[in-house]
């Protein structure tokens, strides 16, 4: 058992020699011939991983960032300010209808129940930031154009088209108002003249206005079905209550009672 040990500590002894060998004879200990060791009984030195580029990507990096792109990019929209800015800058007449093309372009609402609607005649399904439709409900293309348009509210009409040039005010004895159509919400706040209002964007441009609520059940952006509640009106001691009413296309109101039937 003794002669054993006694080998064990000679090439323990060995092994050291030979180590100091290689470092120089340096009797100092080091770190270096620490790790080594720990290495050498793990199996070998661990490489961490590294990240290659693709072709034509030496350096490395991501595959999909391609920086040429991305200047290109940078450029052109550098280019693009500069071009409006000279275009609103120049008092030429020669830029009169590129300002009038880029002042619509910014003030225009954008048309998302039109890029909806498109949409779902080319694909067959509604966009998905949308709410979706009954899948159960079809409609041909002759069924859309000739449309019944949903009553708000019933109720009788006490301010006309022809009072204020823009909307109605309807009294009613119904709790709530719901869409004349399907649509998208565009605005769902508070207005000067109409207090709580809805107003909802319709496919053929049109948009309907929904006013004098007392609270809304919708949120912006929601695309609702036809006949869809919306708000809630608020109702005095005699069970019967107010809301605003209005339909724009374009730029012009239009008389809501030349489409709907409110009586």
């Amino acid at each position: 058992m003794s002669h054993r040990a006694d080998e064990v500590r000679k090439r323990i002894a060995k092994r050291k020699r030979e180590k100091g060998l290689s470092n120089g004879n340096s009797h100092e200990p080091s770190r270096t011939s620490l790790f080594i060791s720990d290495e050498e009984r793990y199996g070998g030195i661990y490489s961490p991983p590294t990240y290659e580029g693709g072709p034509g990507k030496p350096n490395g990096g991501h595959p999909l960032f391609r920086t040429e792109v991305f200047m290109f990019k940078i450029l052109f929209s550098a280019i693009l300010v500069l071009v409006t800015a000279i275009v609103f800058k120049n008092g030429a007449p020669m830029f009169d209808q590129a300002k009038s093309v880029i002042n619509y372009s910014l003030e225009e609402e954008f048309q998302f129940a039109t890029v909806s609607k498109w949409y779902q005649d080319q694909f067959g399904e509604p966009l998905a930031l949308f709410q979706p439709k009954d899948e159960n409900k079809t409609e041909t293309e002759n069924d859309t154009q000739m449309v019944q348009l949903a009553v708000p509210a019933s109720g009788k009409v006490l301010e006309s088209f022809k009072d204020n040039g823009q909307g109605i005010m309807v009294e009613t004895n119904r709790p709530s108002v719901e869409a004349m159509n399907e649509g998208i919400i565009i605005e769902a706040g508070e207005k000067d003249q109409t207090g709580l209002t809805i107003v909802l964007q319709h496919a053929d441009g049109t948009k309907s206005w929904y006013g004098n609520l007392d609270k809304v059940d919708v949120a912006l952006y929601d695309y609702v079905e036809k006949g869809k509640e919306l708000g809630k009106i608020k109702l005095s001691e005699n069970q019967k209550g107010t809301y605003y009413f209005a339909i724009k296309k374009g730029d012009a109101f239009i008389d809501p009672i030349q489409v709907i039937q409110f009586e």
